[in-house]
């Protein structure tokens, strides 16, 4: 079995690989990965078109997202895919359409709404091709709210759905 390091290590080889072919005009999910690199990803609950979100937006500005940030958040799905769906993908993908607005808020705090089910779909690996946990939108959530996107995802799993809970754990972070 391997150690969080050499998944870390393989996805990082990976995802440099993807940048690389990126910025030298492979700009489509799509033969991005090789099949190999496809099955690592799958092993750890992710997704060719979420990582290939990720390197879109990475060959833009290293630094946001920065690739720390990406770890983060991969380990996070990684785990939740290992612990709660004990290695099973989800055969369902939540609809776009069914996210509050991006304009949404609750208790004066922008996005919210929004957030907290993309959060969960990115838990489940019920991301939809057109959807990424992640976005700008949500990095100028996290920024605005002094909050960390991995760490959101670890508030959101560990508040099973009490999405109260969430909203509160948001204001206090907001404040700090």
């Amino acid at each position: 079995m391997s150690t969080s390091s050499d998944w870390e290590k393989q996805f990082t080889q990976i995802f440099n690989h993807a940048v690389e072919k990126y910025r030298k005009g492979h700009t489509k999910a799509s033969g991005l990965f090789e099949a190999k690199e496809v099955e690592f990803l799958k092993s750890i609950g992710a997704t060719e078109q979420e990582i290939f979100d990720f390197v879109e937006d990475h060959s833009g500005n290293p630094e946001d997202p920065s690739l720390d940030m990406i770890l983060k958040v991969t380990a996070v799905r990684r785990d939740y895919f290992l612990n709660e769906q004990k290695g099973k993908h989800s055969s369902h993908l939540v609809s776009v359409d069914q996210l509050p607005a991006k304009d949404s808020s609750v208790e004066g705090i922008g996005w919210l709404p929004r957030i907290i089910p993309k959060a969960e779909a990115k838990l489940r690996g019920e991301m939809p091709p057109e959807l990424m946990y992640g976005c700008g939108g949500d990095r100028n959530f996290f920024r605005t709210n002094n909050v960390d996107a991995a760490e959101f995802l670890k508030k959101v799993w560990s508040a099973k759905g009490d999405k109260a809970a969430v909203i509160e754990w948001v204001k206090t972070k907001k404040s700090s």
